[in-house]
């Protein structure tokens, strides 16, 4: 028995000397890794001081070098700036000259305009003078003493009567004082057109002349090749224009203007681009024989509406009712847009 004591013995203090060299082990071992991670972070605190060092030593070096280039730059900006003021202040005194120029030009002009109607006035004023002594000469005629009354009576003067307004005219019921302009009331006078119509005077049909007959036909042919021209010169002139006038003025206020009339001369060309399309398609069904024959109804359109709109493809009737229905049916149907 004493020597199995002896063995347990011998056992439990193997076992308790085997956990001591273990936990000692595993102590050394966190201590290692401890100083080992102590040893990394210091390594990167010490790079970043480094590289932040770096980063400032080159950020000094080039920010020297923008500096020096910005020194080199301004007087050259300086001058840059210099002559553009000089420029704008040599384009202002020339536009304040042209500017005064014209309301010079303007002013004299109005002055002559002035002096000639005084002269004018003058001039007429001497041609009426002599008319007023004539009526003395009836009272130097010799007469006799019966017969001395009638000169005296024939040269006594109407009293003058004053000008009455319009507006008391109408108030008291007082008639015009010029007579009325007289009004054509034959039914020939009626039918013809006045004036000329892109120099084309106005279509005359014979007695018993069929409709759209070719004279009719060639007439407004000729005033649709007139207008398209005219209407093509427009462009031509406008571009001529848009390229002398475009210039850039150191007035916003002047800029503006010569905007705006830009704007307003492209519009209206725009417009007139659309009716060349129209002039086009009226050349077309002159072509084709349906021209002066309303599209909708297939009537007849009628000469004086084709001479008043030479585009015209709808009678006047059907006009009316296409115009009547958008009114109606704007809202509700998109055919009639």
């Amino acid at each position: 028995m004493p020597a199995a004591k002896k063995a347990s013995k011998k056992r439990t203090t193997r076992g308790a000397a085997s956990s001591r060299k273990t936990s000692a082990a595993k102590k050394t071992a966190a201590k290692k890794k401890t100083v080992a991670k102590k040893a990394a972070t210091k390594k990167k605190t010490a790079t970043k001081r480094v590289a932040k060092k770096t980063a400032k030593k080159v950020t000094k070096k080039t920010t020297k070098k923008l500096a020096k280039k910005s020194a080199a730059k301004k007087p050259v900006a300086k001058k840059k700036s210099a002559t553009k003021k000089k420029a704008t202040k040599a384009a202002a005194t020339t536009t304040r000259r042209k500017t005064t120029t014209k309301k010079k030009a303007a002013a004299k002009k109005k002055v002559v305009a002035k002096k000639a109607s005084a002269k004018k006035k003058v001039a007429t004023k001497k041609k009426t003078a002599p008319r007023k002594k004539v009526a003395p000469a009836a009272k130097s005629a010799p007469a006799t003493n019966g017969a001395e009354q009638t000169p005296r009576a024939a040269t006594k003067r109407a009293p003058e009567r004053k000008a009455i307004p319009t507006s008391r005219r109408r108030d008291e019921g007082i008639g015009p004082i010029r007579p009325p302009i007289p009004v054509a009331t034959t039914s020939k006078k009626r039918d013809v057109l006045s004036g000329p119509i892109h120099g084309i005077e106005p279509y005359k049909p014979a007695r018993g002349e069929e409709y759209m007959s070719p004279g009719q036909l060639e007439h407004f042919r000729e005033i649709l090749l007139a207008w398209k021209r005219e209407l093509m010169q427009e462009v031509d002139r406008t571009v001529h224009h848009m390229q002398d006038e475009a210039a850039n003025f150191p007035d916003p206020n002047d800029r503006a203007t010569q905007e705006s009339e830009f704007g307003l001369e492209l519009r209206t060309r725009d417009r007139e681009r659309k009716l060349l399309r129209k002039i086009d398609q009226a050349l077309g069904r002159i072509e084709d024989g349906t021209y002066g024959y309303c599209e909708a109804t297939g009537e007849e359109i009628g000469l004086k509406r084709l001479e008043a709109r030479p585009v015209a493809t709808m009678s006047l009737e059907a006009q009316e009712r296409r115009e009547l229905a958008e009114r109606q049916f704007r809202d509700r149907d998109d055919r009639y847009r």
